[in-house]
């Protein structure tokens, strides 16, 4: 049985749990249970903190884990990145007093406070900045007001928080990261763990793309066809109204108001696009 690491709060553990529901795997009822047996599909849900997981798996507690990338580097367990999830989206940057600092090398023999020590860490030594590095738990926005450190480095969605406390980010993204599943490094993929990764990349293509259905006169289906080259070609049927046919074809979600237009402009009429709710390409 595949034991699955999951976050037990916040936006990781709701994204992570509708995924998995989506992939069809049991969700917990409340927040209270920890643990959740999924005989049907051959899985126990561990609901753990979300730093933590990396920590498990790379342990070989567990075979698998969704925490963020971050939080994977950050612990410097012997765990390893199998599939980004595509959400929990963020990003790790450098932030000083406004027009204080300007790039990662104004460090230099100074403090920086972060809850992400050991991922700050390595980003500096990688920089050849020697740079005090001040550990804290929770926020860190006011460290540098409560004289503890001369910058911060945090994950920053819109930089609202910083900005609110007169803080300014500076320099390049230390890293960008989002929700990850992870394995131990080097360990054998287990055969639910196949299942996982198949049914997790069913739900994230589900979610990026669209099927469009449409009806185009048989002298145009190249131009639409081009409009629409689907995944391995488009499906194309003949109609009871000669000259015509029918087309279906699997259409990027982002973008697909603009393709309905086009294929409109070129005399496809009956135009219907439909989510997907979950695939295997």
């Amino acid at each position: 049985m595949l034991r699955l690491a999951v976050p037990n709060k916040g936006a990781l553990n709701e994204a992570a749990q509708q995924m998995l529901k989506e992939a069809g795997y049991r969700s917990r009822k409340d927040a209270k249970e920890l643990v959740v047996v999924d005989t049907d599909n051959g899985c126990e849900l561990f609901f753990l903190r979300p730093r933590d997981i990396a920590v498990y798996v790379g342990e070989g507690t567990l075979d698998a884990g969704i925490t963020g990338r971050d939080m994977l580097i950050d612990s410097g367990a012997p765990a390893e990145e199998i599939m980004p999830l595509g959400f929990g989206a963020s990003t790790f940057r450098l932030a000083a007093k406004s027009g204080s600092l300007s790039s990662v090398h104004d460090l230099q023999g100074l403090r920086v406070a972060t809850s992400y020590a050991g991922l700050l860490g390595k980003y500096l030594a990688d920089q050849g900045v020697d740079a005090r590095v001040i550990k804290l738990d929770g926020a860190v926005e006011t460290a540098i007001r409560l004289g503890v450190a001369d910058a911060v480095a945090d994950v920053v969605e819109t930089g609202t928080t910083l900005r609110n406390v007169g803080l300014e980010v500076f320099g390049e993204p230390i890293m960008r990261s989002e929700a990850v599943l992870i394995k131990q490094r080097g360990a054998a993929e287990h055969n639910g763990l196949t299942q996982l990764v198949r049914r997790l990349q069913g739900v994230i293509h589900a979610r990026d793309y669209v099927m469009m259905d449409y009806d185009i006169r048989a002298e145009r289906i190249e131009e639409a066809i081009a409009l629409t080259p689907g995944m391995e070609g488009p499906t194309v049927s003949p109609l009871h109204r000669e000259g015509w046919v029918a087309v279906r074809a699997m259409v990027r979600r982002k973008g697909h108001q603009q393709v309905m237009d086009q294929l409109w402009d070129i005399g496809a009429r009956a135009i219907l696009v439909t989510d997907i709710y979950a695939c295997r390409l």
